[in-house]
C-alpha cells in the first residue's frame, strides 16, 4: 500500500508539473460551460482566459463577451468578471477539493458560437519561474534546483494527502462494517422474536381449541 501511494504521488507530481498547456473550447451564446480543477488546500492557482478573435485584425463582435465565475467546493466565490473578453485570476486555495470555473455568454439572435482560450495552473505549475529568474538574477542551476525542490515538496504533500484519504476510507469502512453487523444482529433478533411470538400464538390457539 505504501509503494502504491508513493507511485500515485509521483505520478500526481508529474501531472502537476506538466499541466501547463492552455485549452480551447467552444461556447454557444446563451449557454454555460464549467471546468473543474482538483486543488489541494493552501495551494496556489492562477488562470487566464480570453475570447479568441475569429477575424484577426478586426475588433471582436459585441456578442463575443462572457461572464466568468470561479467558485470553491463549498460555493464561495473567488473570482467574478461580467461582460468581458479576457481576464485572469490568482488565489491561494483555502479549501481542498474541486474548484469550478464557469463561462456564460448572453443569448443573442441569431445564435453563434465563440471560442475561448483558457489556461489554468495549480500547484508547482502555477509559479512563474521565468519572472522569478528575471527578478532575482538566479543562475540557471539554482533555478533548476528550486524547481526540483518544489516538485519534491509537491510529491511529499501529495503522499501525505493520499495517506490521509486512505485513513479516512479505512475509518469509513470500519464504521460501515460495524453498522452492518449491528443491523444484521438486530434483524436476526427481530426474526427470532417474531417466530417466537408466532409459536406462542399458535400454541395458545391450539390449547383454546383443545387440539393439544
Amino acid at each position: 500500500m505504501k509503494l502504491q501511494s508513493l507511485f500515485i504521488g509521483l505520478i500526481s507530481g508529474l501531472l502537476l508539473w506538466n499541466r501547463v498547456e492552455s485549452i480551447q473550447f467552444d461556447l454557444e451564446l446563451g449557454h454555460t460551460k464549467c471546468i473543474t480543477e482538483d486543488i489541494k488546500s493552501n495551494s496556489m492557482t492562477v488562470g487566464k482566459y480570453h475570447v479568441v478573435n475569429p477575424n484577426e485584425g478586426h475588433p471582436l463582435p459585441d456578442t463575443h463577451k462572457i461572464t466568468v465565475r470561479v467558485t470553491s467546493p463549498h460555493g464561495n466565490s473567488y473570482h467574478y468578471s461580467d461582460h468581458v473578453i479576457e481576464g485572469q485570476f490568482a488565489f491561494q486555495a483555502v479549501e481542498g477539493g474541486d474548484y469550478m470555473t464557469c463561462f456564460f455568454s448572453a443569448d443573442h439572435k441569431p445564435s453563434t458560437t465563440m471560442t475561448i482560450d483558457f489556461d489554468w495552473k495549480s500547484g508547482v505549475a502555477a509559479r512563474d519561474w521565468t519572472n522569478i529568474a528575471k527578478k532575482g538574477s538566479v543562475e540557471l542551476m539554482e533555478l533548476e534546483l528550486k524547481k526540483m525542490f518544489d516538485i519534491v515538496q509537491s510529491i511529499h504533500d501529495e503522499m501525505f494527502y493520499l495517506r490521509e484519504r486512505e485513513e479516512e476510507m479505512q475509518e469509513l469502512n470500519k464504521s460501515t462494517n460495524s453498522k452492518m453487523a449491528w443491523l444484521s444482529f438486530l434483524s436476526l433478533f427481530v426474526c427470532l422474536t417474531v417466530a417466537g411470538l408466532q409459536l406462542w400464538h399458535l400454541k395458545s390457539f391450539f390449547e383454546k381449541k383443545k387440539l393439544i
